[in-house]
């Protein structure tokens, strides 16, 4: 191939593919979201309203417990999913039945995850119908003074221990 591309020294090929480039380059469709458009109506935007929070009284203890570990560890956001999920393993054993039910009313009411979040954090005031000792247990809690690592959720094999 003496004439052809492969014989092209490195330099020149490069020079070949920058140049190929800058005339291909206005010919070809640009793809992706700069988030510049200065007439977006938020027609798109879809508003899915909740159902409305429902206690759950004749629910036995272990259900409760087993439904609110559960709704502990699957929060759609990961920050939740790793606090809630960390805070049920060490508490909801020892949380009397009106505890679990404000814990409940906790998690589950709010439509908003990033509430929770905050709220534990101290991020931002919690509302006085929130404001409990669930919640002051959480916001101790989410202080972590252990320092200890919390990067993920715990494994479930906790559940099959005896009682300490």
């Amino acid at each position: 191939m003496a004439g052809g591309l492969m014989s092209l020294c490195f330099p020149c090929s490069l020079q070949l593919c920058s140049l190929r480039r800058q005339l291909l380059w206005p010919l070809i469709p640009q793809r992706g979201y700069r988030g510049d458009s200065p007439t977006d109506s938020g027609k798109d935007v879809l508003e899915i309203p909740l159902p409305p929070w429902q206690e759950h009284p004749d629910e036995p203890l272990d259900t409760k417990r087993a439904r609110l570990l559960y709704e502990s560890r699957k929060r759609g956001m990961l920050e939740n999913c790793i606090l809630l999920s960390l805070f049920a393993k060490e508490n909801l054993a020892r949380m009397s039945e009106e505890q679990l039910n404000r814990y409940d009313r906790l998690i589950n009411e709010p439509s908003n995850d990033w509430d929770i979040y905050y709220w534990a954090t101290e991020a931002k005031p919690t509302p006085a119908e929130f404001d409990t000792d669930v919640m002051a247990m959480l916001r101790e809690f989410a202080k972590n003074r252990n320092r200890e690592q919390r990067l993920r959720q715990p494994d479930l094999e906790y559940l099959f221990e005896a009682p300490r």
